[in-house]
């Protein structure tokens, strides 16, 4: 298939959860992350402020295709005067300066952190002086910024594993979304808070989780909890990612009190005119690069946070990678074709609604009618490609 997935959605958020990474001993800083792995948005239809000096986000302008530009966010302890930080253009923010298939070596590294440093994603970010008590000796502050960041930040699938929630979006739900990350940021970078990660109340799960919630696919994740509420129940990568698959996938559509009982797709239905549940929503997993001389890259773990004996989030994992329908394109719109065929067949004639229900089914209707044509059309065209 030479159709490519923006040309149907150029506006779209990919939420990644990424392994533990483990860095071969005797090249650069060594550095060893935890089972539960780290978190990663991209954004396509957005770019870096590039005179901002400091991370901050825009839409494309008018001359600028939305399908050829996006912007990965990574939230990480390092920073004092920032929430998060931004790397634009997809193929570095994945796999660095590397090409295709090529070999992760040294040299290879090493280039990419200088390109990376040529990109200048860290320019106006401090980092929290204890992450500098390990610098090396003779290793300046700026180059050891960028040597900790590698395989976090930029060039994650230099030392990780990914599994990928890619969600389709409009331009002002993707605006949403950056306007709400650079509020969170806007604090710290005028100085008016400094930045603490926390593993309960703000982690790089957190961010996302709230940037998604912004664009309406569900409520907002609390932060500031205490630590002994929050400790019961707080995001992390892997379930964070089922859970984004099944909210952009499973909602009853052809339910519309079942969806109005729902506050969140009620809100995104009536402000909208949307769901968070679209055709086109792709689950992706990608492995680290296998051929690799700086990562111990072998049997990567990834951990759910969950009882380990009756928890739901492993056979969900396991079904969502089963079924095509949630990682293949084409699949995938079938599939929501005959779902809003179903939603039609259901839609009542002559029933008597008032209010705002009355309004939400009206513009439930109208979606649904506006969808089943989109998809007619996708469909026609997928026809002509394969």
């Amino acid at each position: 298939m030479t159709l490519v997935y923006e040309d149907f959605y150029p506006y779209y958020a990919e939420f990644s959860a990424l392994s533990e990474l483990r860095k071969i001993p005797g090249f650069g800083v060594p550095l060893q992350s935890g089972i539960g792995g780290h978190s990663l948005l991209y954004l396509n239809g957005v770019r870096l402020d590039r005179d901002a000096g400091y991370p901050v986000l825009r839409l494309c302008n008018a001359d600028e295709p939305p399908g050829n530009y996006g912007v990965g966010i990574s939230v990480n302890s390092h920073y004092r005067n920032a929430n998060w930080v931004a790397v634009e253009g997809r193929d570095f923010f994945w796999r660095g300066a590397l090409a295709a298939g090529e070999r992760l070596t040294r040299a290879a590294y090493a280039h990419t952190q200088e390109r990376a440093k040529a990109m200048g994603f860290l320019d106006g970010v401090e980092f929290h002086q204890e992450f500098f008590r390990d610098k090396p000796a003779g290793m300046s502050d700026q180059d050891y910024k960028y040597e900790i960041s590698v395989a976090t930040d930029y060039g994650a699938r230099f030392g990780r594993d990914s599994f990928r929630a890619r969600v389709p979006l409009d331009r002002a739900r993707v605006g949403a979304m950056v306007d709400f990350l650079n509020a969170i940021n806007s604090p710290y970078r005028t100085g008016e808070r400094i930045y603490r990660w926390k593993l309960f109340n703000d982690n790089c799960v957190h961010v996302a989780y709230n940037a998604l919630a912004a664009a309406g696919v569900w409520k907002p994740w609390p932060t500031g909890q205490s630590v002994v509420l929050a400790a019961f129940k707080f995001p992390v990568p892997k379930n964070a990612f089922v859970d984004l698959m099944l909210r952009a996938n499973d909602l009853p559509i052809e339910d519309a009190q079942a969806l109005y009982n729902d506050a969140a797709a009620r809100r995104a239905m009536l402000a909208g005119g949307t769901l968070p549940t679209v055709p086109g929503a792709l689950a992706i997993a990608t492995p680290a690069i296998a051929h690799n001389d700086v990562y111990n890259v072998a049997k990567l773990r990834l951990i759910f946070f969950e009882n380990p004996w009756w928890g739901p989030y492993r056979s969900h994992f396991k079904r969502i990678f089963a079924a095509p329908r949630y990682t293949e394109l084409d699949t995938n719109l079938r599939h929501f074709a005959a779902r809003y065929a179903a939603a039609s067949a259901r839609i009542p004639n002559g029933r008597k609604l008032s209010g705002a229900r009355a309004l939400f089914q009206a513009i439930y209707e109208e979606h649904i009618t506006r969808e089943a044509e989109t998809l007619r059309q996708q469909l026609a065209k997928l026809e002509t490609v394969q």
